[in-house]
């Protein structure tokens, strides 16, 4: 038996690449970086990044149920933008999905580009609940 095994949900975009929507390992979820892709069409939604952080943060959410857990079991979340003009539209958004209890501890980084030439990238850790 495997230490480690795969999820993975239709309700959040597939992998472009090698990887998978995230792991579970030794009682912890760890999800995949998620870009503001339509996981019905793949199509890159662009524009205002209050609405491109909402698309990742609910194709994280998909991500997460499917390996049994939620918004409150996670533990740390990395944020990467295409450029840190975006952080206050990025971080009201945000704060509506981690509003409840302490928020995770959290890195935002400004990078040069994201797959896709995304603006937002969103990636976390998870704490699963005892069973």
């Amino acid at each position: 038996m495997s230490f480690r095994s795969a999820v993975s949900t239709s309700e959040a975009p597939k992998a472009i690449g090698p990887y998978s929507q995230a792991i579970t390992a030794g009682g912890v979820l760890y999800c995949s970086g998620q870009i503001p892709l339509d996981p019905k069409t793949g199509e890159l939604l662009t524009g205002d990044i209050g609405a491109q952080t909402r698309r990742v943060l609910e194709n994280l959410r998909a991500v997460l149920a499917a390996g049994g857990a939620s918004f409150g079991d996670v533990v740390k979340v990395g944020v990467f933008l295409s450029d840190m003009s975006h952080f206050a539209a990025m971080n009201a958004v945000y704060a509506e999905y981690f509003s409840e209890g302490a928020p995770p501890a959290r890195s935002t980084v400004a990078v040069k580009t994201l797959p896709k030439n995304a603006d937002v990238e969103i990636d976390c850790i998870a704490v699963l609940p005892a069973a």
